[in-house]
């Protein structure tokens, strides 16, 4: 049986987390019970903003939970880093409705990870025919599946689900055993700029402290709300995230996070928002109330690759965008989604779209391999 529920506290954490994160796979902090619990009751991701709560449950004969989609009806395409306006704008100039649509991810989060959240492929594809039916019932255009791993992709897209790819950088960890031995990897102009960038920022007065645990206190997060407010104000117009959900997740998942704190003259003046997970570090936020030259650079990307180093983690994800992290050793990787749209008419021209978007995705890594800041050839 399947059905929608209007809020993550309705399903049990234990079940939750059993699906989402399965004892020996890889753990992922953001598609957590906690990290989902914690959005809805901050009021981040609920109904007032656009994010109202349809996660779909799947049960078996017995009661038992045995599948769970993290869904979301939106009435606006903010907050998720695939970006469908143009599909919207065409849809609506035509006389159509593109909203509401259903949108299955983590709110705010460009992060690979389970999306369908069940045991077998099986159990995932009547999950993801779930939602098309859900998409008939909500009177929804659309249903929207993004950053699910590429194991889910390929096996799911289709003539129903359409498959889109985007681009990534992150880190990988070749067994370093410090900071000097990853930049021992790099062509030599690439190894003094970053050297030159880190400099910089000491020669600034600027010191930098990674806190986790319960070392990161309330003081603290005012902090990072301030930092995360000013610059989010400033990039994006309205930030997605309220003051209340930091507290929220520092409590709940304390041991996860990586709160990367740049002091100056006893002032911390920026930060940077992480999640540990158990072979990846995630970089999800970041602001600052003074700006200084590589200090964005200092802050989230080099102070993630000491931590990766030293946790011995495997990669550091470091969210959208960015082809400015490819000289500072972040190499491009592929993303994956898949659309369904109701409409058959919007169905093929977007189709269309995707399958010239997937080419030019493909040239793009490509011609970003060619510029790779390593001494020799990293596999992409």
């Amino acid at each position: 049986m399947l059905k929608p529920v209007t809020s993550a506290l309705s399903i049990a954490r234990a079940d939750w987390d059993r699906l989402a994160n399965p004892p020996g796979a890889e753990f992922n902090p953001l598609v957590a019970h906690d990290f989902f619990r914690c959005l809805e009751v901050s009021g981040c991701a609920v109904a007032k903003t656009g994010w109202a709560p349809s996660h779909l449950v799947m049960e078996d004969a017995a009661g038992t939970v045995t599948g769970i989609v993290p869904c979301y009806r939106k009435r606006h395409s903010y907050g998720e880093y695939v970006f469908d306006h143009g599909w919207a704008d065409a849809y609506e100039r035509a006389g159509g409705r593109y909203y509401p649509k259903l949108q299955v991810s983590v709110p705010f989060s460009p992060v690979t990870g389970p999306r369908l959240l069940a045991a077998s492929e099986e159990e995932r594809r009547e999950l993801a025919s779930g939602l098309i039916a859900l998409c008939g019932e909500e009177k929804a255009s659309s249903v929207h599946i993004t950053f699910l791993p590429e194991r889910d992709w390929t096996a799911l897209g289709g003539q129903l689900w359409l498959k889109r790819n985007d681009i990534q950088f992150h880190w990988m960890n070749g067994g370093y055993r410090s900071f000097d031995d990853f930049l021992a990897s790099l062509s030599s102009q690439k190894r003094k700029n970053i050297r030159k960038e880190r400099a910089s920022v000491a020669a600034a007065g600027i010191t930098m402290h990674q806190v986790t645990g319960r070392d990161i206190t309330e003081r603290h997060w005012d902090a990072f709300h301030d930092f995360y407010m000013d610059t989010g104000t400033r990039k994006w117009g309205t930030p997605y995230l309220n003051r209340e959900f930091f507290s929220l997740v520092g409590e709940a998942m304390a041991e996860h996070i990586l709160l990367v704190i740049a002091e100056r003259q006893g002032r911390m003046i920026a930060g940077a928002l992480n999640f540990i997970g158990s072979h990846a570090l995630y970089g999800r936020n970041w602001g600052a109330i003074e700006y200084h030259d590589n200090l964005h650079f200092e802050t989230c990307y080099y102070q993630a690759i000491d931590f990766a180093i030293a946790r011995g983690l495997a990669r550091v994800e470091a969210g959208a965008q960015g082809g400015h992290k490819l000289a500072r050793g972040y190499l491009p990787q592929k993303t994956y989604s898949l659309h369904y749209l109701a409409h058959p008419g919007l169905q093929r021209a977007v189709a269309n779209y995707l399958e010239q978007e997937r080419r030019g995705v493909e040239q793009e890594q490509q011609a970003l391999a060619a510029h790779s800041p390593f001494r020799h050839e990293q596999d992409f």
